[in-house]
């Protein structure tokens, strides 16, 4: 369903494998939406979809508490939120109390109603799509937010020859609503597990942990990544090391995700030299520092 985005699709596996979630962050009209929904169809899993928008509420998403006069009791209406697949369309588009119903969701697999905690169906991943920060009626992500993101994407313009054959294939209609599953949950499920058994060599912990140290001192850099992203990059990597077919980590592995992964947990310094020049784009500083850390050999 997608085509010429080999490391995009690699990268929802990667975060479905390490019960993350995936953040794309890019133009309206490049895949983003097809990615979510052939995602799930291919989990055999279900799929809903949250348009967000300026008057979006909490309970719109996680769902409410409405009174039965026949039983004389409250129901639980669910909210989308219940799903395999949670598609947040754009996300920055609402105020950041709506953002928020998100955070226990995506932090700990339930929601809390009325004083209720309900679990979340297994597996639970959240598919977010961000409009660039220069679009009109935006509003940031909080950092809090953002850090709850095991990756972020994006996707962009595919090859004027995919997207030939994307012109020719789509004339009659979606070929997602033909997707057929490919695996069922509980594979899903035992797959998320076996990410836990992935080795990881000391050495490469060190490599990792000396990456971090430098987000942390970097003059460009005010708040450098936290240990939920040190946390979320190491089972990132065990993820992609499954994915390959392999039950140990490399280097590689790590070097591939530093950026996907650790760039948007920065909060960036307003000027990092004396020149004054603009603030410097995350991904660049996070590329700029594996780039200077040796890798293990």
């Amino acid at each position: 369903m997608i085509r010429g985005k080999p490391e995009a699709i690699r990268a929802a596996v990667v975060t479905l494998l390490a019960r993350g979630h995936l953040l794309i962050e890019d133009i309206p009209g490049v895949g983003k939406t097809t990615l979510a929904r052939a995602l799930a169809a291919a989990l055999g899993g279900t799929f809903r979809r949250v348009q967000f928008t300026s008057d979006l509420l909490p309970s719109d998403i996680v769902g409410v508490s409405v009174y039965d006069q026949s039983g004389k009791v409250f129901e639980l209406k669910r909210g989308p939120i219940f799903a395999n697949v949670v598609l947040a369309d754009e996300i920055n588009r609402t105020t950041p109390r709506t953002q928020s119903a998100l955070l226990e969701a995506m932090s700990e697999g339930q929601v809390s109603i009325d004083d209720t905690t309900h679990e979340l169906p297994r597996p639970f991943m959240v598919m977010a799509t961000q409009n660039p920060a220069e679009h009109y009626g935006t509003y940031p992500l909080p950092e809090s937010q953002m850090d709850r993101f095991l990756l972020r994407i994006s996707l962009g313009y595919p090859h004027k020859t995919v997207e030939r054959e994307l012109l020719r294939e789509r004339a009659g209609g979606d070929p997602v609503a033909s997707l057929a599953p490919v695996v069922d949950l509980a594979a899903v499920r035992s797959l998320q597990d076996g990410v836990e058994h992935i080795r990881v060599d000391d050495a490469l912990l060190d490599y990792a942990m000396a990456i971090v140290e430098e987000s942390r001192r970097h003059p460009g850099i005010g708040v450098g990544v936290s240990t939920r992203g040190v946390l979320a990059w190491y089972r990132a990597a065990q993820a992609a090391a499954l994915a390959a077919g392999r039950d140990f980590v490399v280097p590689d592995d790590l070097k591939g995700l530093a950026v996907p992964c650790l760039a948007h947990r920065l909060v960036l310094a307003a000027s990092h030299d004396s020149l004054g020049r603009a603030r410097l784009d995350g991904e660049r500083l996070i590329s700029d520092i594996v780039g200077r850390v040796p890798v293990p050999t």
